[in-house]
């Protein structure tokens, strides 16, 4: 019997975006969540007596800023090697030799393999063969699998490979292949990186598995994150996760349906967070917030955006003080009455709703607006274009936002007009 850990795309010193500009978050521990889900993972192999580690891709995010970010993921791996614990490690695409301008010596029982050819490491002692390929360049579209080496008879076969299979939504396609290649291969244990969340492809021989990211950088990576504990006992494989994150990402949609008052928004959305904190505990969060639902309020929470924004913020210090920070809210309500005027009024306001709502946008307008805006959009910088903007696509995306324009008209026109 003997066990091993699987992890992958450590992406070490990578910033965790939408938090950085924060004023509220916790900058050192923004800073450092990557290196300290590293040492969880060092803590894990050392606690559980593991054999060796397999880090299937992505140890940096790409070049390092300066030096410190390898002298750190070298000081770790020496910790394990001090226990004798070996590293096998393949170059994913985001650290090819092509993109990582700056090297450090690896530290003596640390393996890389090699990025020109599949090569082939054996631990006779355990009798176990691990088979690997690195990235030389940072885009590889040939299937590596082919070429990898026949298993070696009568060990514990463990294939690693940088990889997005048959495609994953939101990674590029790298290094593609199918589950049948990797069958088709003899190994016992096909251990995947690139893909950051964890997926077990197969639990039975030969068991495919990516284990996911150690730490959650951003909305789209929500979630536990962790590595993959595997126990093998006389041919019988047991996959475990483990946790190793130390900030958990989340988004939390709140249904305002029905909503009157200020309070009832603020009172729905300090319900979610709690239930949130208690679903993670111990874990700091941040959070996207997406309001939805037919309320009431739909014109008055566009209109008075900033004021919604910060009573959120507030709620969420007085839920869980230094543990919630609010990445972004998402205002996608919809108004009670689209489609109605106001039935309740006979006054100038309802009178422009009429007249609003009458009034036929022409549907070549909204497809020339939408083709001249996706224009706009695309010459825009990166970060004006982050992730959760709204990205107008059509022109029925066009025509919602002549809706909600309508819904702020007639809430600032109630309520005065001005701000809050």
């Amino acid at each position: 019997m003997f066990k091993f850990v699987h992890c992958a795309d450590l992406h070490l010193d990578s910033p965790l975006r939408g938090l950085s500009l924060r004023e509220d978050a916790p900058a050192e521990a923004i800073r450092s969540a990557t290196r300290r889900a590293l040492d969880n993972l060092v803590e894990l192999c050392i606690e559980e007596h593991v054999r060796f580690l397999v880090i299937a891709g992505d140890v940096f995010d790409g070049d390092w800023q300066d030096y410190s970010t390898g002298l750190f993921f070298n000081a770790c791996m020496t910790r394990l090697t001090a226990h004798d614990i070996r590293v096998y490690i393949v170059s994913g695409n985001h650290d090819a030799a092509s993109t990582i301008s700056r090297k450090l010596l690896l530290p003596s029982g640390v393996h890389r393999f090699s990025s020109d050819q599949p090569e082939t490491f054996v631990i006779d002692d355990l009798q176990v063969a691990l088979h690997g390929q690195g990235f030389k360049d940072r885009i590889v579209t040939q299937n590596l699998v082919p070429q990898y080496p026949l298993p070696v008879p009568g060990y514990f076969n463990i294939g690693v490979l940088h990889t997005s299979l048959e495609g994953h939504e939101g990674h590029e396609t790298y290094a593609p292949c199918t589950v049948h290649d990797l069958t088709a291969k003899g190994y016992d244990y096909w251990a995947l990186g690139h893909v950051h969340k964890r997926q077990v492809i197969r639990d039975t021989s030969p068991c495919i598995v990516y284990p996911g990211n150690l730490q959650g950088r951003h909305i789209r990576e929500t979630g536990d994150k962790g590595c993959t504990l595997v126990t093998v006992d006389s041919g019988r494989i047991d996959l475990q996760h483990r946790s190793l994150d130390v900030l958990r990402w989340a988004l939390c949609e709140v249904d305002l349906t029905g909503t009157l008052r200020a309070e009832d928004v603020v009172g729905r959305v300090m319900s979610v967070f709690q239930q949130t904190t208690a679903a993670n505990p111990g874990y700091p969060l941040a959070l996207r917030i997406r309001l939805t639902g037919q309320t009431a309020l739909h014109g008055s929470l566009l209109a008075e955006s900033e004021y919604y924004l910060n009573e959120i913020v507030n709620a969420a210090q007085q839920s869980a003080i230094d543990r919630i920070w609010v990445e972004k809210v998402i205002f996608d309500t919809q108004g009670e009455e689209t489609g109605q005027s106001l039935p309740d009024r006979t006054d100038a306001i309802s009178e422009l709703d009429r007249i609003i709502q009458q009034t036929e946008v022409r549907p070549e307008f909204l497809e020339l607006f939408a083709s001249e805006m996706q224009t706009i959009q695309m010459r825009m910088p990166d970060y004006l274009r982050s992730e959760g903007s709204t990205v107008i696509a059509s022109a029925e995306e066009v025509r919602d936002l002549v809706s909600d324009a309508r819904d702020v008209l007639v809430a600032m026109l109630a309520r005065g007009g001005g701000q809050p």
